[in-house]
């Protein structure tokens, strides 16, 4: 079944399983279009930090500086203690939670991509069903021109970045609303590097700090749709570092101020990296309080986490915040701190609050657990399980397991599958090389390969590793 089939075959469903719902929101259903109706289904936004550490909010054991409004979300809902990003790195991240895909099924794994025409994204399957849709923020899945503009993959609104270096500017001098460019009060120095290409620039006139300008665009959109079905994308670029720092002299995590932060005995480019998330947090408690306002919070599913593991660029250093927690690597390595993210899922009256899950799930749950909540089927062909069952106290499907795999640094792959995870290095050289192997179950730091004592565990995980990459 093509893409076009697929819709039409959602959208029929959707019109379908509307019951006695009015013509109007029937309509919706069978067109996807924006026209207004009656909310017969949950809201759902999905938050995405952009290079935090497992270790970086207070319910996850950050001890230096605090995140009341993420560990209110994660009391009154449930934390989930071992999910995993798509990728280590940016792009491929945001590949697999689009797609409902692993990064073994993208066409370049490694760092861009663009969307193709035939693929379909979570956004569309959520547009049959007649939602209101956004992407507010990073989007790195496709440049100006191509198929991949999120306009073009089932986007009603886009405010951000379309291009990865862009978005490490906070400052830039111009930034995406749907297909224009909104010129901002930041003059551009002599540029260097991506820059050199149009995509922005390091300012020395700062006044529009697009994290801010996204937030308030998260807000007005939220407004605009409190009255019906809404799916709002809002990938933050807070805390990524602006790797162009050393063109204006200041490193790299631009904050407008250090808020309470700004009398600590830290290096600087540590109290801006706890002042971003500091604001950061503070925009999201802004975006519940909305959400209760209106009296939709009940209507809404709010998930929150990170594309990767903590980052060690633009000065900042991520063992100074204990930024990985007990997990071994950061971003770029396929070890636990590379990929395990933190996870919050937040629906009052919905999700039982309080709880703690060890279910282990992947990005690419997102697509079929966003379907099951609209009430539309999910294509077929795709990686990810619905954790919907796990949000809501049932009984919850596992994976087989889940596959990650990084081109650079020599090449990378890695398995889990229960309480095992293998990894693969040097790929690109080595491709048959035996893998490391450790038991998270009693090492959730891989401090121990234990790929020698378990070689029927090492002959499991490799099947999976081809059959994933095939």
């Amino acid at each position: 079944m093509n893409r076009r089939r697929f819709l039409g075959h959602l959208a029929a469903a959707a019109a379908a399983a509307a019951g006695a719902c009015t013509p109007a929101a029937r309509r919706n259903a069978d067109a996807a279009s924006a026209a207004d109706g009656p909310r017969k289904r949950p809201n759902i936004v999905f938050i995405l930090a952009d290079d935090l550490g497992y270790g970086d909010l207070g319910c996850y054991g950050q001890k230096r500086f605090r995140t009341p409004n993420l560990d209110r979300l994660a009391a009154e809902g449930v934390r989930f203690t071992q999910h995993y990003a798509g990728s280590t790195v940016c792009a491929p991240s945001r590949f697999t939670v689009m797609t409902g895909l692993h990064i073994g099924h993208a066409t370049t794994p490694g760092q861009g991509q663009c969307l193709e025409p035939e693929r379909l994204t979570v956004a569309e399957c959520l547009k049959t069903a007649g939602y209101a849709t956004a992407c507010i923020g990073k989007w790195g899945l496709g440049e100006e021109g191509t198929t991949g503009v999120p306009l073009k993959q089932g986007f009603d609104r886009f405010f951000g970045y379309l291009n990865q270096v862009h978005a490490h500017n906070y400052y830039p001098a111009w930034i995406w609303r749907d297909g224009e460019k909104v010129h901002l009060r930041n003059e551009v120095v002599t540029a260097t590097k991506g820059y050199a290409k149009g995509r922005g620039g390091a300012s020395t006139k700062r006044v529009d700090y697009s994290h801010d300008m996204m937030t308030d665009e998260a807000l007005a959109f939220i407004d605009r749709h409190r009255d019906r079905p809404f799916f709002l994308y809002l990938p933050y670029t807070i805390p990524h570092a602006n790797n162009e720092h050393h063109v204006v002299g200041r490193h790299g995590m631009e904050v407008p101020d250090y808020g309470p932060f700004a009398g600590e005995d830290w290096p600087e480019v540590e109290k801006g990296f706890a002042a971003m998330v500091h604001r950061m947090d503070r925009d999201i408690g802004r975006i519940v309080a909305r959400l209760k306002e209106y009296g939709i919070a009940g209507d809404t599913l709010v998930l929150f986490s990170s594309d990767n593991g903590p980052h060690k660029e633009g000065g900042h250093d991520p063992a100074f915040f204990d930024s990985n927690g007990p997990l071994r690597g950061i971003k770029r390595d396929l070890y636990e701190g590379g990929i395990r993210v933190p996870a919050i899922a937040w629906w009052p009256g919905r999700i039982p609050p309080g709880r703690t899950s060890d279910h282990v799930s992947a990005f690419y749950d997102f697509l079929p657990t966003a379907c099951e909540v609209a009430g539309v089927a999910a294509p077929d062909g795709i990686d990810g399980i619905s954790f919907l069952p796990e949000l809501t106290g049932r009984t919850q499907p596992p994976h087989a397991y889940l596959y990650w795999e990084f081109p650079s640094q020599g090449g990378k792959r890695a398995v889990r599958a229960g309480r095992w995870k293998a990894v693969w290095l040097d790929t690109n050289k080595k491709p048959d090389a035996p893998p490391e192997l450790y038991d998270l179950a009693e090492d959730i730091g891989e401090t121990t390969n234990v790929a020698d004592a378990h070689p029927d565990v090492v002959e499991r995980l490799t099947a999976y590793a081809k059959e994933a990459s095939a």
